[in-house]
């Protein structure tokens, strides 16, 4: 059970860290505009054990409500992305999402996708051997 906690904890902070290089596209169209932000900081928190899963499914769905509200296809997906980091919180498979949409924002922009993607899997967590790695030093 601690291994799956932190290998879901581990896929949240990846999570966000995938939204986050694309939060720029959504911020340069709606500057004022916190949600996505915010959706990240609380994936960031719910994997830190400082926010709740309920709490970071609500800043999930206001983050989805800001890409409903976008104004260019690559604010939109990167407000995906955001929500889709808070929303691992819930179930770890909306990791995967948050990436899928971080590379959509990318070539909704006429960015290098690939690239992102390349970066995404270098920086994608070695699931379920940190608990292991950790007992056996």
């Amino acid at each position: 059970m601690q291994k799956d906690s932190a290998d879901h904890h581990a896929l949240a902070l990846w999570a966000a860290e995938c939204a986050e290089r694309v939060l720029p596209l959504f911020e340069a169209a709606h500057p004022t505009d916190k949600r996505p932000r915010e959706a990240i900081s609380a994936a960031r928190r719910w994997a830190k054990e400082k926010l709740s899963m309920v709490a970071a499914r609500q800043f999930a769905l206001d983050a989805h409500a800001a890409a409903r509200e976008a104004s260019t296809d690559a604010a939109r997906q990167a407000a995906r992305a955001a929500g889709h980091a808070a929303a691992t919180a819930h179930v770890p498979t909306h990791a995967a999402h948050a990436a899928e949409y971080a590379v959509k924002a990318v070539n909704a922009q006429g960015g290098d996708g690939a690239a992102e993607e390349d970066w995404q899997d270098e920086k994608l967590p070695a699931l379920g051997s940190n608990a292991s790695e950790s007992q056996s030093g």
